[in-house]
């Protein structure tokens, strides 16, 4: 359920802004979107996981402030990493 080290480095180097990023709020969201996509899958398999979908919904709703934030911070940033990611249609 986890990401593996292997995952989590290749979506740290996919959306960090300098070499040694690891923190900011692109890196963050795409980290969080990829766990928020691995536990969907999850759901799949079992429905009635009720303790999995509470971490499931606190995730989303971190990931749903940190977008907030770089929006109110810096509208191009957010905009560019909403269309990397596919978040809204």
């Amino acid at each position: 359920m986890a990401l593996t080290a292997g995952n989590k480095g290749k979506v740290v180097q996919d959306y960090r802004m300098h070499q040694r990023d690891t923190g900011s709020p692109e890196v963050q969201i795409a980290l969080l979107s990829a766990r928020i996509n691995d536990l969907s899958g999850h759901f799949q398999l079992h429905p009635h996981d009720r303790h999995s979908r509470l971490g499931l919904l606190r995730m989303v709703n971190k990931r749903r402030k940190m977008l907030e934030y770089l929006k109110r911070i810096e509208a191009g940033r957010y905009r560019t990493l909403i269309e990397r990611l596919g978040l809204r249609k």
